[in-house]
């Protein structure tokens, strides 16, 4: 058993198409708003998630600053994902972008697997947005921590909102974990806050733990056992 999917989201960014261009074509780029590390080279994007290799996706479309799309190879199970993205410039130096994310997820357990990935797919794209606004050209050093096993995960979340002093709205301000930022995006297993060099990221992970996934504009070498150890410390006992 499983299922088909298709995830469509597009957004107006205050950025040119190609600013546009650079963040979702090169490794750079990518790195500032998905996940972990990406390497785009000879047609192909590689995606490492802390220890974690995704699927390599081929590039199967590229017209710069208008189309792009890539895929990974069918699995055995029928799994694959594809991503495709289309810029439309628009008036005063703003951009049309339109995320498709498609494929085939097996087995009996698509559904929770779907939920799960519908969520960091809405938490991604909304990061893509808020770069674009706001770091549009730099660099980001992604940091990828997770955190110890989780049993419950609303007790999980009500720690992490209590962290940050409640459960906060979009575009409130909030201190969490030592920084403070204005919530980007929350719904009910993400939460993403941006302050003035970065932006930090907490998902609840398919494979039972929270994860930390944030990107640093300014120091973020080193950052990795910081993030790790307060998540250790808020989930411990």
């Amino acid at each position: 058993m499983g299922r088909d999917f298709e995830l469509p989201m597009e957004a107006t960014v205050g950025a040119t198409p190609e600013e546009v261009w650079d963040a979702i074509s090169t490794g750079p780029g990518i790195d500032s708003w998905f996940m972990g590390r990406t390497e785009v080279a000879e047609g192909v994007v590689r995606t490492a998630f802390g220890a974690f290799d995704l699927p390599p996706s081929t590039v199967t479309a590229a017209e710069p600053l208008r189309h792009l799309a890539h895929s990974s190879d069918k699995a055995d199970d029928g799994r694959f994902v594809a991503y495709e993205f289309l810029i439309e410039g628009r008036e005063r130096g703003s951009t049309l972008i339109r995320m498709v994310t498609s494929g085939f997820l097996p087995g009996d357990d698509w559904q929770d697997e779907f939920e799960a990935m519908s969520r960091g797919l809405g938490l991604y794209f909304a990061t893509l947005v808020e770069y674009l606004g706001h770091f549009a050209g730099r660099a980001a050093t992604p940091v990828t921590e997770f955190g110890p096993p989780v049993s419950d995960w609303a007790d999980a979340w009500e720690r992490l909102y209590a962290a940050a002093g409640g459960v906060p709205a979009v575009g409130e301000r909030v201190e969490i974990g030592g920084v403070e930022g204005v919530v980007y995006h929350r719904d009910s297993q993400t939460l993403g806050v941006r302050s003035g060099a970065a932006m930090y990221r907490f998902m609840q992970g398919f494979g039972g733990t929270m994860i930390a996934s944030h990107l640093l504009f300014e120091g973020g070498e080193g950052q990795g056992p910081r993030w790790r150890a307060w998540l250790e410390e808020l989930y411990a006992g």
